[in-house]
């Protein structure tokens, strides 16, 4: 096989080469003017041609491109995205196949780890949809104690104590993580955080309260407990899952388009 019958894409940073006749089987689609020089958009550079678009995802493309066939990983989740950059390199066969897949609908998963160590409670807060962790993360505010003056009484709420809002920390896209409580070794104020979950006002520092503040957060956003369980039974982490149901959502567009653009069928509405 020569040099010339290959072609190179750098798709996000991901590089992927493949022959000329793979990309070109649909030549309706907007891969195919890539390559013909028809589409200005996209430049070689370096041998390679860019294209500023998920690299991940495009390796499922490309796979379909090869085999005619859309083969995901069981726990795939990305359907919206990958059917976005279908319409994108306008390839209506694989828009055709994903539609399945976006009517059913799918439960969206969350598991709330909670472990109480002496007077410190510790949450971490995974999700299958993040719109379900950026939910959250809006919601819960930790406050920690910070002194505006040298001295005050430890028999009541300081009135020289500020509190400081910060939010709770995001390891990724999918778990957020935060605490509340003291240190035992901290004799003031100062090193206890508090929790706040919206629209709830109170600054809870007892972990047990703050979980169950979390639990009835979810329950009143249509999620059900369906399981409890210890995780370790070295430190005692107890795990609460919860499900919901979830209706697929609507492809948005936000630019109209190219008369040669390929539009999602008329089963899956489209919000403009």
């Amino acid at each position: 096989m020569s040099s010339q019958e290959l072609v190179t894409l750098n798709v996000g940073g991901k590089i992927f080469t493949t022959r000329f006749s793979t990309i070109k089987q649909f030549p309706a689609s907007r891969l195919a003017r890539i390559l013909d020089g028809r589409d200005q958009e996209f430049k070689m550079v370096g041998g390679q041609i860019f294209v500023d678009r998920d690299g991940v995802l495009f390796s499922f493309i490309l796979d379909f491109l090869r085999t005619h066939q859309l083969l995901l990983p069981t726990d795939f989740s990305d359907y919206l995205r990958l059917q976005r950059e279908a319409l994108f390199y306008e390839l209506r066969s694989l828009v055709d196949l994903l539609n399945p897949y976006l009517l059913q609908p799918r439960p969206a998963l969350v598991e709330v780890h909670f472990l109480s160590r002496n007077t410190q409670a510790f949450f971490r807060v995974f999700g299958s949809c993040s719109k379900t962790i950026e939910m959250l993360t809006g919601r819960i505010t930790v406050f920690t104690g910070q002194p505006s003056a040298p001295t005050w009484s430890s028999n009541s709420f300081p009135p020289q104590m500020t509190l400081l809002p910060l939010p709770p920390q995001r390891p990724s896209y999918h778990d957020l993580v935060f605490q509340c409580g003291s240190d035992s070794s901290t004799d003031n104020q100062t090193g206890v955080k508090y929790v706040s979950i919206k629209p709830d006002n109170r600054k809870l520092a007892n972990g047990t309260n703050v979980l169950g503040l979390l639990i009835d957060t979810l329950l009143k956003e249509g999620f059900h407990l369906v399981s409890t369980r210890t995780v370790s039974s070295e430190d005692k982490t107890e795990c609460y899952s919860f499900e919901k149901i979830k209706s697929p959502e609507a492809l948005i567009m936000n630019e109209t388009p190219k008369p040669e653009t390929i539009i999602i069928p008329e089963q899956s509405q489209i919000k403009k």
